[in-house]
């Protein structure tokens, strides 16, 4: 699979270019790979053709930083090594993580094959509880809008059955309830 070179997104020419543009920064997702041994490379390698995502690599952890807040990546995989011999830059790094799924492997025992899996796993755990936290908020927010609704509801019958009431008025209310009616129906059929 072709490398691609790490560009500034400053240079409106380079960033426009098909290649290496906003279409590619836009696209697809990447992976961050941190690790000083050599055999870093053939581990991208295996991972880009196993997860179809781009990687970069990083010997260092100032340089993970740099693209870790310029660029978004699904995933960060660490040398367990690095973060042993430096646990404050490792610090440093967990903090500017954002959404990315850290995975933490020793490269020194792991194969290409281990880093795979473990990748894989972490991706699909962060996808689920995704979803979990997605369907979580839908339900709190169907709960509270469904709380609003129900005194909406309560709050015209009452109106409506205020003697005297303007015609105008009881008229407006009616047209309240029955959209209050219609969004409760809905918050409903989305249960």
């Amino acid at each position: 699979m072709e490398r691609w070179p790490v560009v500034s997104v400053f240079n409106p020419c380079v960033f426009n270019h098909d290649e290496y543009g906003s279409w590619r920064a836009f696209s697809e997702v990447m992976i961050l790979l941190i690790s000083s041994l050599t055999k870093a490379q053939d581990c991208a390698q295996a991972l880009e053709t196993a997860t179809h995502e781009a990687v970069q690599v990083c010997a260092e952890f100032n340089k993970a930083v740099e693209h870790l807040q310029t660029t978004e990546f699904s995933a960060v995989v660490f040398d367990q090594l690095l973060l042993d011999m430096d646990p404050d830059e490792g610090e440093t790094l967990w903090k500017h993580l954002g959404s990315a799924v850290p995975v933490c492997l020793n490269f020194a025992i792991a194969g290409a094959g281990r880093v795979v899996r473990d990748l894989r796993s972490a991706l699909r755990r962060r996808k689920r509880e995704m979803l979990a936290a997605r369907k979580q908020a839908e339900q709190a927010l169907r709960h509270d809008l469904s709380d609003t609704v129900t005194a909406m509801l309560l709050s015209c019958e009452m109106a409506l059955q205020v003697e005297n009431l303007p015609e105008l008025a009881a008229s407006r209310m009616q047209a309240v309830d029955a959209l209050a009616r219609k969004v409760s129906a809905r918050l409903g059929a989305m249960a």
